[in-house]
């Protein structure tokens, strides 16, 4: 079982959003880490390969990062739930709470670019001293193209590019993750606004390429060809701008919930 300190009085985070984040092990057998804090991230694949697991990986990062605003936005609400006590907003099945989240978000995002501006600074950093909103999204064509009419999915859609286009440099992060990778939920011109695409096994070439990037299986970096048992085994473009193929670490639901209570403790102390 993991176990972990007792909160001090004063609470001692043991993360930061800036520190670099563990994903899992690579082909070598070398940890695997990407610096969210520069980059938003894509995710796909089908139900059961590991994109979940992920999300839970990098939620659980921030939700131990005392600078780190945590927004989690779940559709069917069982996949992020366990986190939704250490969460600065939870946002269920409402595209009304969802679109009133995001066009606030771009109002904080406008309101940082002219701080920025007039403190001639470029983007928010660890010396900023203001934290970072990390918006974690699980199935955007929830709200996209499911739930809600085709005006509110259509808004949902634009403010989402907005501030994956935007929010960088304003210290807004998008984790997007989808189980349907098709031309349809997340266009090509979205997709080349993530800095990071981590695709999960899913069934076709295209699909792959929805998410890696046009081209990228004819050069063999296909998750079509990930075995459907090796839950976990990915495709990771990163700043070393070629796919690597790497296995994600595992958080058992045991080690979310303990995780998860750690955290909300540590951010009630935090809020006193």
């Amino acid at each position: 079982p993991m176990t972990l300190p007792a909160p001090d009085a004063v609470p001692v985070f043991p993360l930061s959003i800036f520190d670099p984040v563990h994903l899992g092990i690579d082909e070598n057998g070398d940890p695997v880490f990407v610096d969210l804090a520069e980059r938003n991230m894509l995710l796909g694949g089908e139900p059961g390969g590991g994109k979940s697991n992920a999300l839970n990986l990098i939620t659980a990062h921030g939700a131990l990062s005392a600078d780190c605003k945590l927004i989690l936005i779940d559709g069917k609400q069982v996949e992020l739930g366990m986190w939704r006590h250490c969460a600065d907003k939870f946002i269920g099945p409402s595209i009304t709470a969802a679109l009133a989240a995001f066009t606030e978000f771009q109002k904080i995002m406008n309101a940082r670019y002219d701080r920025l501006l007039a403190a001639g600074q470029r983007k928010i950093t660890r010396a900023s001293g203001e934290p970072v909103y990390l918006v974690v999204i699980d199935e955007y064509a929830y709200f996209s193209a499911t739930v809600g009419d085709k005006k509110q999915q259509a808004e949902f859609a634009a403010l989402t590019r907005d501030l994956v286009a935007r929010g960088r440099a304003a210290g807004v992060i998008v984790i997007l993750a989808t189980q349907r990778p098709s031309h349809q939920v997340i266009d090509p011109s979205l997709r080349d606004l993530f800095g990071y695409r981590w695709a999960f096994r899913c069934t076709t070439d295209s699909s792959s390429d929805t998410v890696l990037g046009h081209g990228w299986a004819g050069e063999g970096y296909t998750a079509a060809d990930i075995d459907p048992l090796a839950r976990g085994v990915s495709w990771l473009l990163s700043e070393t701008g070629v796919p690597r193929r790497i296995k994600a670490a595992y958080l058992s639901d045991d080690h979310i919930r303990h995780l998860a209570a750690y955290a909300a403790q540590l951010r009630r102390k935090d809020a006193v």
